[in-house]
This record gives structure tokens, C-alpha cells and sequence, in this order.
């Protein structure tokens, strides 16, 4: 006899099997992809593709793309999966300068999702796509020029005069500094002065709000690792949960000091010709313009957003990779001898003065900056989106429209068929004719082609001067602390020390 239990549980199970079908599908249902292209690929688990030891927090995402990296060797590309989410890694440096410069107009947009409803200060020149993106580009480079860089040195060499004596008071409480936080507070300061007339004080302000929130951006969370792997389950998700880029508190300061700054401008008719100024004529042509069509028009926020993200980018970039390259200046210090005695040379022909002219005139320090970079890439990829589809030249690959691409920075800064001996530090190899030996498409620190870094010329200005005010009066030696090899936080696609970088300072008589 068939009863209503039996009935019950013969449901149940169906429902569960199907239940649990439809789920395994959408797991999978991605997964072919490559193979349907005939695209070389790295065979991915359900659900988690590729991305299992990143969702994990068991690697960071340098490993996770080097590893990729490796297994596609001998292929110009190949597929992997991010999640459910199908991406393109192209290994060949013609196929990148391609994407990134000579076809740029088929891969304008890096293909990284934000909800602007929800996170308003993302609505910025590094999420936007075009035509917005191009848009708000052309009236903020102006910004950038050599002329207004070197109008911008005195207020740098303020807050590099500020940075040695809060050195000094340091070594004299305890001789081993955490440099990254250091050079945060400087960097937050001259970002602050220079871009936008504002005198943060950062240095000397341990209560600093701009110096907290600013961290607050960086800092690995768990929120920020859901939001990713949300993002490559199915961008949907995001629409329906609403995870937030940054905390609400960082995003209500950033937002509520950026407009005032701007209206304050605006109500004493100050003009400084630097990056607000540039944003206020911004506003002026893109928001208040009557004549300007609707879908043309920008939005106050989107102004505050610029403001914004070039606040943040600003800081960390700088104050990283100035980290860094003292850490391998302690590290070695038969190149820390050899920039200073640069620095020094420089300085006899220059009456002793420290001035903008100097700062491009080291050429040396040039070198180590940049072998500082290659070692230490600001992101460890970069991405892309295709347009249009776009077919590969001389290749049978057509990539279709919406297809997500990543160029894996750290992985082609590390390839021994580029530079030898990848883990040390040679400075030399950036000489120009070491240059000129090697492709373009495999040095990219700062991104390549119209989406190259705006603030690059900034940043290694003021890099420069942090550097040669420390050298100078000080030789920094390792201690105690001194994490060898460095470890970096696995929640993040920068490279994040795990436990800081500490550094000894030794005054020069």
C-alpha cells in the first residue's frame, strides 16, 4: 500500500536531486569554454574554478596568477576560471602591447565591477568605462604636467623636511621604524598639500582621520574577499547583497571632506591651479554646462569621486614602493652606497641644493626605482574587458565581446626568459641598452597605453625626493624585525607586507 509518508519522502528526494542538479549546473555551467575554442586552459572544480586557494585565503593572488603563469609556459594564452567567471591570461608581450596600446580602442574598459549605487566614491577614473572614462581623463591631465609638477616641489620638500624630524624623534624612542607607516603619513600629507591645498599633518598626527581612513581602504577584510568572490560567482549577486567597496565611516569622511573642500574653493574664489582646480573646471563643463546633452553629463558625486580616488592612489602607491626600495637598499648596501654617492655628486654641482632639477638628474636612482618596481608591481594584474570582438592577429583566437582579460604584472616581472636571476636586485638591468634588449609588454608597474597611471610623473617626483632627503642623513641598515623574505597578506591584490617593514636608521655625521 502507497502511503502519504512514502509519497512525502519521494518528493523530497526528487526535489532535493533536482534542487541539487540545477546548483552543480550553475556551478559548471562556464566550464567549457576554452575547450570550445580550443583554448589551451587550466582545468577547473566546480564552482571555484581556478580560485580555490584565494577563496580560501591560503594564496595570495601573485602565487595564484604565477602559478597559472607557469602552467600556461609555451603558449601565447590561455584560459582559467576566477569562480564561475571565465578570464583570458595573455602571456606574449605582442598580444599584450596590442591590448593595452595598439587595439586599445577594442579593450578601453579594465572590466571591474562596482554598483556606483552603492559605492559611490567608485564612480571614479579607475572603475569608469568608456566614454566617461576618456572623458574625465582629458580634463584631469593637465593636472600632471612637467610645468605644474614643478610648481608642486615646495610644497613636497615642505612635508619632506617634516618626514626627517619625525625620523629623528623616532630613532631617539627606539631605533627600529616601521617604515611603511612613516611613509604613509608622508605621502598623505604631500597628496593633501599638493593636489589639494590641504595641510593634513599627518606626520606629526597620530589621530590623523585622513591617515586613518586612508588605511582603512588598504586594510585586508574579510567584507572585501566576500565582495570578490561574489563578483566572479555571478556579478548579480553584488546587486542583491550590496557589499560595500570601503566601510560606510571611510566613505561618509572621504565623500563629506572632498565636498567641502571643493565648496569652500568654490565660495572664496581661490584658485591654486592644481588637481581641484582641474576638478572644478571639470564640474563646470560636465556637470553645470546647460548645453551639454543628459547622457554626456556627469554628476556632482562623480566629481568628489575623482577627488577621491586620486587621494588614495596617491598615498599608497608612493608610500609602498618607497617601503620597498628601502628594504632592498638595507638589504644591499653596496647600491644604497652607490645612490647616495649619486645623490651627493649631484648635490656638489648644485650648491648643495635639493630642487626639482636635481631630482630628474639621478639617474642612478632612477634604476633602483624602477628594478624596485618590477620586483614590487602597485597590482600584481592588470584587467580588461573586450568591447568588441576582436580577432588576435596572426592567430586563430577570436576573443568576444565582454570577455575579461588579465596581463599578470608579477608574473612576467618575474620571468627568468626576461630577466635573469629575477629574485635579486640589479638595479643595472633598467641601463638603456639592457632596455633596449628586452620586448615591451613585460614591464608594466604602472599599467601601459591611454589607461597608464595619471599620477605617474607625481609619484616618482615625490618618491625621489623622500629618498634622497633619507639618504643623505641617514644609512638604513636591517633589524631584528626584519622579515626575510618579506610575507604579504593573501586578502589583497597588492602586495601587502603581513607584518610591516622595519628598518634601522643610522645618522650620517
Amino acid at each position: 500500500m502507497y502511503s502519504f509518508t512514502d509519497n512525502w519522502w519521494t518528493n523530497t528526494i526528487t526535489l532535493c536531486a533536482i534542487i541539487v542538479t540545477i546548483s552543480y549546473y550553475f556551478c559548471v555551467s562556464t566550464f567549457k569554454k576554452w575547450e570550445k575554442l580550443n583554448v589551451p586552459y587550466i582545468k577547473p572544480i566546480p564552482l571555484f574554478g581556478n580560485f580555490l586557494g584565494i577563496a580560501s585565503g591560503k594564496d595570495h593572488p601573485l602565487e595564484f596568477y604565477g602559478r597559472i603563469y607557469d602552467q600556461l609556459s609555451g603558449h601565447k594564452y590561455g584560459g582559467l576560471f576566477q569562480m564561475r567567471t571565465p578570464y583570458l591570461m595573455i602571456r606574449d608581450p605582442e598580444i599584450i602591447n596590442d591590448v593595452l596600446i595598439k587595439e586599445f580602442a577594442s579593450f578601453p574598459d579594465r572590466g571591474i565591477y562596482s554598483d556606483f549605487s552603492v559605492n559611490p566614491l567608485s564612480n571614479n577614473l579607475f572603475f569608469m568605462e568608456n566614454p566617461q572614462w576618456k572623458t574625465i581623463r582629458s580634463k584631469l591631465s593637465p593636472a600632471f604636467t612637467s610645468g605644474k609638477l614643478k610648481n608642486m616641489y615646495n610644497q613636497m620638500k615642505e612635508c619632506g623636511d617634516i618626514l626627517m624630524k619625525n625620523i629623528d624623534i623616532l630613532r631617539e624612542k627606539n631605533n627600529e621604524i616601521e617604515v611603511r607607516d612613516i611613509l604613509g603619513k608622508y605621502a598623505t600629507d604631500v597628496i593633501g598639500a599638493c593636489a589639494f591645498g590641504l595641510k593634513l599633518n599627518s606626520i606629526n598626527d597620530d589621530q590623523s582621520k585622513f591617515r586613518k581612513y586612508g588605511k582603512s581602504i588598504f586594510t585586508p577584510s574579510i567584507r572585501a574577499l566576500f565582495r570578490e568572490l561574489c563578483l566572479m560567482i555571478n556579478p548579480s549577486l553584488l546587486r542583491v547583497i550590496r557589499v560595500k567597496d570601503f566601510s560606510t565611516e571611510a566613505t561618509e569622511f572621504f565623500h563629506r571632506v572632498f565636498k567641502e573642500t571643493i565648496a569652500y574653493r568654490l565660495e572664496n574664489k581661490i584658485v591654486r591651479n592644481d588637481y581641484v582646480d582641474y576638478l572644478l573646471q571639470a564640474r563646470k563643463d560636465l556637470v553645470l554646462n546647460p548645453n551639454l546633452p543628459k547622457h554626456e553629463k556627469f554628476t556632482e558625486t562623480q566629481i568628489v569621486a575623482n577627488a577621491f580616488v586620486m587621494f588614495v592612489a596617491g598615498f599608497e602607491t608612493v608610500s609602498t614602493t618607497v617601503s620597498f626600495c628601502l628594504y632592498e637598499l638595507a638589504l644591499n648596501k653596496s647600491i644604497q652606497d652607490k645612490v647616495r654617492e649619486e645623490i651627493q655628486l649631484k648635490l656638489s654641482q648644485n650648491d648643495g641644493q635639493i630642487d626639482n632639477a636635481l631630482l630628474m638628474d639621478l639617474n642612478y636612482l632612477d634604476m633602483v626605482i624602477a628594478e624596485t618596481l618590477r620586483k614590487y608591481p602597485p597590482l600584481v594584474a592588470l584587467f580588461r574587458k573586450a568591447s568588441k570582438t576582436y580577432q588576435v592577429l596572426n592567430d586563430s583566437l577570436e576573443i568576444e565581446k565582454g570577455q575579461k582579460i588579465i596581463i599578470p604584472v608579477y608574473a612576467l616581472h618575474y620571468d627568468k626568459q626576461y630577466y635573469t636571476d629575477p629574485e635579486k636586485f640589479i638595479p643595472e638591468r633598467f641601463l638603456p641598452e639592457e632596455k633596449a634588449k628586452r620586448p615591451s609588454g613585460i614591464y608594466l608597474p604602472f599599467g601601459d597605453g591611454p589607461r597608464i597611471c595619471i599620477g605617474k610623473r607625481f609619484a616618482r617626483i615625490e618618491m625621489k625626493l623622500a629618498i634622497v632627503e633619507m639618504l643623505i642623513k641617514f644609512e638604513v641598515f636591517p633589524c631584528a624585525k626584519t622579515e626575510i623574505p618579506l610575507r604579504y597578506s593573501n586578502k589583497v591584490l597588492t602586495l601587502m607586507p603581513k607584518h610591516g617593514i622595519w628598518l634601522t636608521f643610522k645618522k650620517i655625521n
